[in-house]
């Protein structure tokens, strides 16, 4: 017999199966390793019919059901007659109808046989809505009580992930097969180790996984897999780490007096966080390693102030600091604020400038030549202290005298190699500070972030108010839409100001995806209405000239000029404009203190973590803000949910937890944040809170120990594995 090894082609264990290739092009597994690692996603069980609440239309279902009929039935299609098995089944909360088409009497009334009323089996298709009744679409068995199919199932089934034309059958079987012939699968963790921490060893994980008899059995096959994936996850961290601070930088002591004079001159009391962070950078900043941290912080916690006092003090050491911001607006936006908060102290060698002040520069890729000329010069001649800008601060011209300090606003926003490209600038490896409004559970900093050390703003300056959230149900009440304008009005007239979010610009053509109303034709077939989404143009066109006439009303898009971009947030900063009607490029950043009211758009488009940043644009100054979720999703959708869970807590972090459980870590942070989004296979950054912290200790008195891991050859491995590979950009250069 050949020998089947983890690496040996999965072709060796499926043989001249037509699915090997459906297997290999669609699931993207070539070995037989990667096959045993292909890990069930739930499990069902074959005693129990399944709970099934609501679907969605179109998704992929399998199910336990009982049959409750099964009938033959003719109809004609051309001039043949064709033959459909009806086959209706119920589970523990929703029933199917199945229908199989077949050209033949004898296959049909075949399928009729097989399925019995009050036969059991896992059923498979898309659920779809014929006729006001549930259907499983294009439907698939595997019966329980068939000679030969029940001998292998254990009581629970594996359910994995799958991809079209291949179902869970197929992959119970070929890793049964697998798991019959592959022997010598290496273990990462040596015996001293899965002692040590109380795991099992990798094939016997691996059969618990696959063929559990029970959910104990399945828990600690997972149990195994999951610390493994934590473990080594975190050594890649926990190296990142050392590397960190092993690395030479120049210690930024300050000595000026720079920051003193702005400190003298805040018309505020720093809050205890500002005060207490401001002691912990001013200590890093010290240091003659690279400072390499992570401040996030609520909407409106005062994260700008902080980072201010920390580029001030690089600027009195000698050195200079740049922002890089997501967006023009933003960029603008701080160095308008930036330059407020500095006064006399921004215009260094002007001629009313402070004598202890610097220069702030603007670089943004909109600006003309002669502007981003006298930008460059600046920056190169070390004229200006603090540079602000956007991913023109990246491109190839742009050069520092001595560059101290990065500091990265809503990091999420940028790749990894957007990052290095700007710190690369620096002579010597600069200090760095990300930020982030985006709430981040613990888990998922450790875990994501895990190279940073963190800190939290948790509390809010003095001046801010409270924020009503409300959702406004259109699918339920569409009347309400007149009392959305209406409050806007009314806010107007107290003299306040009001933002109107919309998810697209124009509403010229409906772009894939863009609707979620479905209803019935007169044939019963589910159809989907196109509805058009709320677009800028088009909202401000019919507002202007009809609900809010008289009102002064103004546009902002992306698509706008750079310079017109400006104009209008400048005239609305300045109260010169009542409605703004926008995209999310107000999102972040965006600091206008009479402005009260947001009125969000197909609200349901937004994530949660962008609806809390965007509600956080108003209540600033004092005064009680607004924000009305207007939708036309229906109650208990998950896109409802969302709304109803923002509508319920301005606490972000308690937000962030819940977008993480709906969105998954992968996507709550974008592919080029996470890094590590195709990597994490058994982790659940909340769900496996424990482990991960449990983890993170072993890593840290495992490389203590051992900083090579020379006692453990194949964990070195596999943290060599990720460190060379894509998914671990992030960590190595964030």
């Amino acid at each position: 017999m050949v020998s089947i090894t983890p690496e040996s082609p999965v072709a060796s264990v499926f043989g001249r199966s037509p699915k090997r290739k459906l297997v290999e092009e669609g699931l993207g597994i070539h070995t037989v390793g990667e096959l045993l690692r292909h890990f069930p996603r739930r499990y069902v069980q074959t005693k129990e019919l399944s709970e099934v609440g609501t679907p969605e239309v179109g998704q992929l279902l399998s199910v336990v059901g009982e049959v409750t009929s099964s009938a033959v039935k003719t109809f004609q299609r051309g001039r043949k007659l064709q033959f459909r098995t009806e086959v209706r089944i119920r589970t523990n909360g929703l029933s199917f109808s199945l229908s199989f088409f077949s050209p033949y009497a004898g296959q049909a009334h075949s399928y009729a046989e097989q399925m019995p009323p009050g036969s059991r089996g896992l059923f498979t298709g898309k659920a779809k809505i014929f006729n006001g009744s549930w259907q499983l679409e294009q439907p698939h068995q595997l019966m329980f009580g068939e000679d030969g199919e029940t001998e292998t199932l254990s009581k629970l089934l594996p359910v994995y992930p799958l991809t079209n034309r291949l179902y869970v059958w197929d992959l119970i079987k070929v890793i049964r097969v697998a798991l019959d012939l592959v022997t010598d699968v290496p273990d990462v963790l040596t015996p001293a180790l899965r002692e040590r921490y109380d795991v099992l060893d990798v094939m016997t994980a691996l059969r618990l996984v696959h063929g559990p008899d029970d959910y104990a059995q399945a828990g600690a096959g997972q149990r195994r897999f999951r610390f493994e994936e934590a473990l080594v996850l975190q050594l890649v961290l926990a190296r990142r780490r050392a590397a960190q601070r092993a690395l030479g930088a120049q210690a930024r002591t300050g000595g000026g007096g720079l920051l003193s004079a702005f400190d003298e001159r805040l018309p505020f009391d720093l809050t205890a966080g500002q005060r207490e962070i401001g002691e912990v950078l001013r200590a890093e900043l010290a240091q003659p390693h690279p400072m390499n941290r992570l401040l996030q912080g609520e909407v409106g916690s005062g994260k700008t102030v902080v980072a201010l006092r920390a580029m001030l003090r690089v600027v009195d050491s000698g050195g200079q600091a740049a922002l890089l911001a997501p967006t023009e607006v933003l960029a603008q936006q701080h160095h308008r604020s930036i330059s407020a908060m500095l006064g006399d102290l921004a215009q260094g060698g002007m001629l009313g400038g402070a004598a202890e002040g610097t220069t702030v520069a603007l670089l943004t890729g909109s600006m003309s030549k002669a502007a981003k000329d006298e930008a460059l010069a600046l920056l190169s001649s070390g004229e200006a202290g603090i540079v602000i800008g956007t991913h023109a601060l990246l491109e190839e011209s742009v050069a520092f005298a001595d560059l101290g300090l990065v500091v990265v606003d809503e990091q999420h926003r940028f790749g990894v190699k957007q990052r290095a490209a700007l710190t690369g600038k620096a002579g010597s490896p600069p200090h760095v500070l990300v930020m982030t409004a985006t709430p981040i559970p613990r888990t998922v900093a450790m875990t994501i972030f895990g190279d940073l050390e963190t800190s939290v703003l948790t509390e809010l300056p003095a001046g801010r108010a409270p924020i009503q959230t409300n959702v406004v149900p259109l699918v339920d009440q569409p009347q309400w839409i007149s009392r959305v304008w209406e409050r806007v009005r009314e806010e107007v007239a107290k003299g306040h100001q009001v933002y109107v979010v919309c998810p697209r610009i124009s509403g010229d053509t409906l772009e894939e995806g863009e609707s979620d109303q479905l209803d019935v034709d007169d044939d019963g077939e589910v159809i989907t209405k196109k509805v058009p989404l709320a677009a800028v143009e088009d909202l401000h066109e019919e507002l202007a000239g009809g609900t809010l006439q008289g009102l002064r009303t103004a546009m902002l898009h992306g698509r706008l000029p750079a310079e017109a971009k400006d104009r209008t947030m400048r005239a609305f900063a300045a109260g010169e404009i009542d409605v703004l009607i926008s995209t999310t490029v107000i999102e972040v950043g965006v600091d206008v203190h009479n402005a009260t009211t947001m009125v969000l758009l197909d609200a349901d488009r937004f994530g949660v973590s962008q609806l809390h940043q965007l509600r956080g644009r108003v209540g600033r100054g004092g005064l009680p803000g607004l924000c009305l979720l207007v939708s036309r999703a229906e109650a208990g959708t998950p896109a409802r949910e969302r709304l109803d869970a923002v509508a319920s807590t301005t606490d972000g972090f308690e937000l962030s937890r819940v977008d993480l459980e709906q969105r998954r870590e992968g996507d709550v942070l974008g592919a080029n944040q996470s890094g590590f989004r195709s990597s994490l296979v058994t982790l659940r950054v909340l769900r496996d809170e424990k482990t991960i912290l449990r983890a993170r200790e072993a890593a840290d008195e495992l490389l203590h120990d051992d900083a090579d891991l020379s006692t453990y050859p194949g964990l070195a491995a596999a943290v060599a594995d990720i460190e060379a590979s894509q998914h671990s950009e992030f960590v190595d250069k964030s």
